[in-house]
């Protein structure tokens, strides 16, 4: 089934080249269903690129999916032109005067500084109390998962001597949960940050549960015990090439930082990579919207 979008967002021409059903407002407005209402909360400076790659995820389910697609009030985004926001974007304020099935709160290139020095921090911890009552279900990627694991549970990020880069190879830490359902027993997750999570803070919070962890990355995927809180510290959203583009970006820059692990055949940065965690990209959305949204969300609750 289709995700539902603006006609003329720039990542429809890329999804309809791959067969990914895209349905205009038009013909939404025609078929006799309460689609589930998606809120993604783009933090991300690449932000055409960001939604092709959570679109390209959400659109490859048997759902219909309304996306509304949120930026910051106070908050003018340095790489992405203001009239694109306007026209494809509502604001936090316009968010708040309606509910949502699922949101996802995406990473953002600020995880160096603390919380609290981030200009949108408090327009975003606005979001995330606003979404504890008003999302059925919200999925924190990357730094967003160490913004709310901060702002709900009081959980610290720690710096990391080198940037985490590559792809790592995660095991589950519990049998049974929905949102792993399918997955083989070791499983891949691109990683790409700065900082990193120490196990024994979750363990000791009592509302968390750790669902999957990296002898590489460190805890990779916690949730809260009532299912509405979903944290994964990598993404599984990259394309192929994120990773390689991000390296050369860096090292143009001048910049030190560590090659890909596991990324590179051969870890020869001239050798074209290829993804091997794109099944487990598609399962991972598939079971959180049908398990954690749709399975689970009152009809009447928007």
């Amino acid at each position: 089934m289709p995700i539902k979008i603006q006609s003329d967002l720039p990542a429809v021409k890329i999804l309809e080249k791959e067969n990914i059903f895209v349905m205009t407002e038009k013909r939404a407005a025609t078929q006799d269903i309460r689609p589930l209402k998606i809120a993604i909360v783009n933090l991300m400076p690449t932000k055409e690129v960001t939604e092709t790659q959570l679109l390209r995820l959400l659109g490859n389910t048997p759902l219909q999916i309304e996306i509304s697609l949120v930026r910051m009030e106070n908050h003018v985004s340095k790489n992405t032109d203001a009239d694109y926001m306007d026209k494809f974007y509502i604001t936090s304020n316009e968010l708040y005067s309606q509910k949502f099935d699922g949101m996802i709160i995406t990473g953002a290139p600020v995880e160096q500084l603390a919380f609290e020095s981030v200009d949108y921090w408090n327009d975003l911890c606005k979001i995330m109390d606003y979404a504890r009552k008003n999302v059925f279900s919200t999925l924190y990627l990357c730094w967003g998962a160490f913004a709310g694991l901060y702002h709900h549970y009081g959980i610290k990020k720690y710096p990391l001597e080198r940037k985490m880069s590559g792809i790592f190879m995660n095991e589950r830490c519990t049998d049974g949960d929905a949102l792993l359902r399918g997955f083989d027993d070791t499983f891949p997750i691109p990683q790409s940050r700065h900082t990193t999570l120490h196990k024994e803070d979750i363990e000791k919070c009592r509302d968390l549960v750790i669902l999957a962890e990296s002898a590489e990355a460190g805890v990779t995927i916690i949730k809260s015990k009532d299912n509405r809180e979903i944290f994964m510290t990598g993404h599984l959203e990259y394309d192929t090439m994120t990773l390689a583009q991000e390296y050369y970006r860096d090292t143009d820059k001048g910049m030190k930082v560590p090659l890909p692990k596991n990324y590179f055949p051969t870890n020869n940065v001239n050798r074209m990579p290829t993804s091997y965690w794109r099944a487990t990209a598609h399962l991972f959305y598939s079971n959180w919207l049908n398990y954690y949204v749709y399975q689970e969300t009152p009809f009447n609750f928007i």
